[in-house]
């Protein structure tokens, strides 16, 4: 088995103080250009590499951000943390990725991230208790709640306007003549899930339309058993909100397979405009979330309350748009 190279290794080869090294791989330390030179020249030749994580420990910094995330096999995830990753590594930051099971944090999540020591932490799908929150202020690390936000308003959240969209899905279905309609929710719980069921809903009562409601769990699965449902009531509604996309292509492939035709016969919207949304075999009209607006709020939060702690949360909203393809 290899050892372990050490800085004591490296600065042994380099003919420098141990504390030199440290200085070469510490930001804004002091340090010659000579010794820097010396050093990262001994390095290279021992393959050495700086232990990040007990450097985190020492300085109580580090260069990690948390990501929690339960929605994995959700392609709208996925593109998420894909860009959360590309965009910290370019700061210099490490993606410390903590799935969850189940739908709030639970304990062994949170010792993870704060025994890792991270700059910050991200949820994406989840939800946390207040004393969970006050955990991590407590320490100082900033947290945000990506594509989500809690009833209470206390943590910093971005997410997209869910309610508008609600509203305006709503009346663009009504504008295409639709005169019954359904709408497929996800989680009711959730922030996205009520609000964009409220925007909806709010729409069509005003205008006395009817509608059923039927709700499901945001997976191409639901999606699909939900198709099988309304089948068996034999009720097919003249358009369908679904509240995110992957459920909209499983409710679309079980329509179909029945032989059900979309725009014809139905018409279905979704949400989140993933890549699958624009493939031919799909081609599903759906309301784009502003993700790189989104990312980038997050992003720019998290390294101002790094650099400087306040606490200071607030909730930003970001509107999306529609995109129309061929299931309308």
């Amino acid at each position: 088995m290899k050892e372990m190279v050490t800085a004591k290794d490296v600065a042994k080869l380099a003919g420098v103080s141990q504390s030199s090294v440290s200085r070469v791989y510490f930001e804004g330390a002091t340090v010659s250009e000579k010794t820097k030179k010396r050093v990262l020249e001994a390095a290279a030749e021992l393959g050495y590499r700086p232990n990040v994580y007990a450097r985190s420990l020492i300085t109580n910094q580090s260069k990690i951000i948390g990501l929690v995330m339960k929605g994995v096999q959700n392609p709208f995830y996925a593109h998420v943390l894909k860009r959360f990753s590309s965009i910290f590594k370019e700061q210099g930051y490490s993606i410390l990725f903590v799935y969850t099971n189940n739908d709030e944090i639970q304990d062994e999540d949170i010792e993870t991230l704060l025994t890792y020591n991270v700059a910050g932490v991200i949820v994406t799908d989840a939800t946390m208790s207040q004393e969970v929150g006050e955990e991590f202020e407590k320490n100082h690390i900033p947290l945000v709640f990506f594509n989500r936000k809690l009833r209470t308003g206390t943590f910093h959240s971005v997410c997209c306007n869910n309610l508008e969209a609600g509203r305006s899905i709503a009346q663009f279905l009504l504008s295409k003549g639709a005169t019954e309609l359904a709408l497929v929710t996800g989680d009711e719980q959730t922030s996205t899930s009520i609000e964009r069921k409220k925007g909806f809903c709010e729409v069509l009562d005003q205008q006395k339309v009817t509608y059923h409601t039927y709700n499901s769990d945001y997976t191409y699965e639901g999606g699909y058993n939900t198709a099988m449902t309304v089948l068996k009531e034999n009720q097919l509604p003249s358009a369908f909100f679904v509240a995110n996309d992957i459920m909209a292509l499983g409710l679309m492939d079980g329509l179909r397979k029945y032989n059900i035709l979309i725009p014809e016969h139905t018409k279905i919207v979704g949400f989140d405009n993933i890549d699958l949304a624009s493939w031919p075999a799909y081609e599903l009209t759906t309301w784009e979330q502003p993700i790189e607006e989104m990312i980038e709020a997050t992003v720019t939060y998290l390294m101002e309350e790094v650099t400087s702690y306040t606490g200071v949360v607030r909730t930003i909203e970001v509107d999306g748009k529609l995109v129309e393809r061929k299931t309308t």
